[in-house]
């Protein structure tokens, strides 16, 4: 099996405008999700990020703090799983709890070196 991480992009849910309930309720979709590949046995790890951004680039190391209300694709989180191909891991992608509120997953396989 090949490790592939699922990275989830869309604005964060207060710019979204959601109410404490229905954070509540989303939360209930994510930890589903999240049992249902954990009892899969393909759950590797991930993890929900902050909506603070914090850039740093270029050869004189500049910085840029930036909020995620001024980001129109927010890296919200990711998960790695294991599956045996890209379209494995699209199957697994299509229980995102978010794409209602216009999410996206960017599916990645995770690169291997020999050493």
């Amino acid at each position: 099996m090949k490790e592939y991480m699922l990275i989830f992009l869309g604005a964060d849910y207060i710019t979204k405008g959601l109410s404490p309930e229905e954070m509540q309720g989303r939360m209930g979709k994510w930890f589903a999700w999240n049992q249902k590949m954990t009892e899969a046995g393909i759950h590797r790890g991930g993890h929900a990020l902050q909506s603070e951004v914090r850039h740093v680039s270029g050869p004189d190391r500049t910085v840029t703090d930036r909020a995620g209300s001024e980001i129109k694709e927010l890296v919200g989180g990711y998960y790695v799983i294991a599956a045996e191909n890209m379209d494995a891991a699209m199957k697994v992608a299509e229980d995102y709890p978010d794409y209602d509120l216009g999410g996206t997953v960017e599916i990645r396989e995770i690169m291997v070196f020999e050493q």
